[in-house]
């Protein structure tokens, strides 16, 4: 998964737009490359759309996996209200019905 802040070499990335890539209709492409780029292999251009895209993806899962511990939460409550009234019940004496 792209990291927009960190590429493979380890240095932070930055946007740039290729103002020699222009279409009459479309003002330049712009890319996520890193700070010190170099050609030599070990970095490479990340179009802008795709990091974008990558990053609502990341961002997307990770509401869902906070939707899920908000949802454990809530039920870890029931549980403790629960166990809570069958200790109350048991005190006093009283069976436990289903």
């Amino acid at each position: 998964m792209w990291d927009s802040q960190v590429v493979p070499c380890g240095s932070i990335t930055k946007e740039v737009v290729d103002e020699e890539d222009t279409y009459d209709y479309l003002p330049g492409k712009r890319y996520f490359i890193c700070k010190d780029y170099e050609n030599d292999g070990m970095h490479f251009r990340q179009p802008w759309v795709m990091g974008m895209q990558q990053e609502v993806e990341r961002l997307k899962e990770r509401f869902h996996e906070t939707e899920k511990l908000q949802e454990c939460e809530a039920l870890k409550g029931q549980v403790r209200m629960l166990l809570m009234r069958v200790a109350e019940l048991e005190k006093r004496n009283l069976p436990v019905s289903n």
